[in-house]
């Protein structure tokens, strides 16, 4: 991966899909950037939560 973030990313049960990250804002903010650029016909809707990182991840990884 080109960008220094952690976290997961996966397929929720409703057909959404959960992307959790932590990083530096302009890490996460390229990570977005590329996602909408690369999958924006799939993309109907975005909703976005920030909270403070708790350091739990060391990695970014897909989950099930």
């Amino acid at each position: 991966m080109r960008y220094n973030v952690h976290g997961y990313v996966r397929n929720l049960d409703d057909g959404r899909v959960e992307l959790v990250l932590e990083g530096e804002d302009r890490e996460i903010d390229g990570v977005i950037g590329c996602l909408r650029e690369k999958m924006n016909g799939f993309i109907r809707q975005v909703q976005t939560h920030i909270y403070p990182a708790t350091g739990e991840f060391e990695t970014f990884g897909i989950r099930n």
